[in-house]
């Protein structure tokens, strides 16, 4: 199964590794591997992390028979081998987690596995900026200086040309490139070259910090009569929930009479997040529905919470994966939105994260999910109730031209705003949950 891309756009510039790492619903982070008293190998070797590696798998896979394969033996074979260096190690635990046929089920080394914590965590080492290259001129743009951010107090400004980034010349430099220059420890310190309504570039030097990372955008769109609250969610990290409850509010406060809640390009995130936000939208009804290999049942429901009973749609496409499907499905099967736009991606897994004694790391899938009436989306994604497909040129505008998603040139929002102009939405209701068969 190929992994869902995202827009390259202001909202995901932040995370370009999102589309190979990110895309699902992480049931928990940062574990560590528990000892085992059948290791028998000095936990100094690199085949220490080999049988972490195994041990984990071992103990958590959502499937029993390992894809057929003989675990232990399994087990024996890599232990029989010799390893000279770690990466001959990462290399047998990636071949061998392959033969498991679940794409979800990786190994990252050191420094992806510092990626994907930044990613759930919602945080990361910077200065604060929002970055877009301009599709005529290639030039890298600030679209934005995230406030209290060191590049917010050292005065850079949205419009601000990036020239150069400690001395490097940005010309003919890709997005990730550059983010991948800004980025880096934090307490060090970056110059960036910056150029200004014509005028000639001067250089800022900024100290790196832990910045918040933004996944929740939101504003008041007036559509005719009505007053739409715009939200768009970009990805389910650790500040996700707290965003979105604080957007909820805000556009409460000023009054909007309807939602519209894009979730287009979210690959997913963390579960507890999707979840949450959830239960900002729903008083009553089950959220989802996991499943472990020993069969174990554990339902996430409403909790009388919901921040507003307005009427509201979701906006989704192939690229909205797990988490994003775990939220739209919930919405939907409880009759509480009305789901506008593509056939989303089709996953349907949970996975564990696991940390190893070197840096390492493991996600592991341990669950299948199912929406609220036992659904099983997997392969198949959540169908909208309200199918709109873009053609590649409108695709296209959309990809290069972020600013205008949530526009009048945007066919997926202008079809939602009609949906909640002029379709009689069902006050939200609660489904009957029905048995939940584990045939996969």
């Amino acid at each position: 199964m190929t992994q869902p891309s995202t827009f390259r756009s202001v909202w995901h510039h932040q995370l370009v590794l999102r589309g190979a790492m990110f895309a699902g619903a992480i049931l928990t982070t940062l574990l560590p591997v528990a000892a085992s008293s059948a290791l028998a190998v000095s936990k100094d070797s690199p085949k220490a992390i080999v049988d972490e590696a195994w041990q984990i798998v071992n103990r958590e896979y959502v499937d029993g028979t390992f894809n057929r394969l003989d675990w232990q033996k399994t087990r024996m074979e890599l232990l029989k081998r010799n390893y000279r260096n770690r990466q001959e190690a990462y290399v047998a635990i990636r071949s061998t987690l392959k033969k498991l046929g679940d794409p979800y089920t990786r190994f990252l080394d050191p420094q992806q596995f510092q990626s994907l914590n930044n990613q759930t965590s919602g945080e990361m080492s910077g200065v604060g900026i929002k970055l877009e290259a301009n599709p005529r001129t290639q030039q890298l743009i600030v679209a934005e200086a995230i406030d209290n951010s060191p590049a917010a107090k050292a005065g850079i400004k949205s419009g601000d040309v990036i020239v150069a980034i400690d001395g490097k010349s940005t010309k003919n430099m890709n997005l990730e490139g550059a983010i991948s220059l800004i980025r880096g420890e934090i307490g060090k310190s970056i110059t960036l070259k910056i150029a200004r309504g014509g005028k000639s570039p001067f250089d800022i030097a900024l100290t790196r910090a832990q910045i918040e990372v933004a996944s929740v955008f939101s504003e008041v769109k007036q559509e005719g009569k009505l007053k739409v609250g715009y939200i768009r969610l970009a990805e389910f990290s650790s500040h996700s929930s707290e965003q979105m409850q604080k957007a909820i509010k805000d556009l409460n406060r000023k009054q909007v009479n309807a939602y519209v809640l894009d979730m287009r390009g979210n690959p997913g995130g963390l579960l507890q997040a999707s979840v949450e936000i959830a239960r900002m939208w729903l008083d009553n009804g089950t959220i989802v529905k996991t499943v472990d290999r020993k069969g174990g049942n554990e339902d996430f429901r409403a909790v009388q919470g919901a921040l507003t009973q307005l009427p509201m749609a979701v906006l989704v496409d192939g690229n909205s994966a797990s988490a994003s499907e775990i939220l739209a499905g919930a919405l939907k099967d409880n009759r509480r939105a009305q789901i506008v736009g593509a056939q989303t991606f089709g996953k349907a897994l949970v996975q564990s994260v696991h940390s190893l004694s070197d840096g390492s790391g493991m996600a592991v899938t341990v669950a299948h999910y199912y929406t609220p009436n036992g659904t099983d989306i997997g392969h198949k994604g959540v169908t909208p109730d309200v199918k709109v497909d873009l053609n590649s040129n409108e695709q296209k505008n959309l990809s290069e031209s972020p600013s205008l998603l949530g526009s009048n040139q945007d066919p997926q929002y202008q079809r939602a705003v009609a949906v909640l102009q002029n379709k009689n939405m069902a006050t939200p209701n609660p489904v009957k949950i029905p048995s939940v068969s584990r045939n996969r």
